[in-house]
């Protein structure tokens, strides 16, 4: 039978954290914002699709 084990928790900087979250908002804005506005219309269409997936209003 396996032994349970008990796994400390360690506490990271705000930094360490604030960094990829930044990171994660602005490239998620870029894909859902950013492509709305692309020349090409599969792309356009498929940003607009997922704002009205979201229920975010696009008109």
């Amino acid at each position: 039978m396996a032994q349970a084990r008990t796994v400390g928790t360690q506490t990271l900087p705000i930094a360490q954290v604030l960094a990829p979250a930044c990171l994660a908002l602005l490239l998620g804005a870029f894909l859902l914002i950013g492509t709305g506005f692309g020349t090409i219309p599969a792309v356009h269409n498929a940003a607009h699709d997922a704002r009205h997936a979201f229920a975010f209003p696009c008109h």
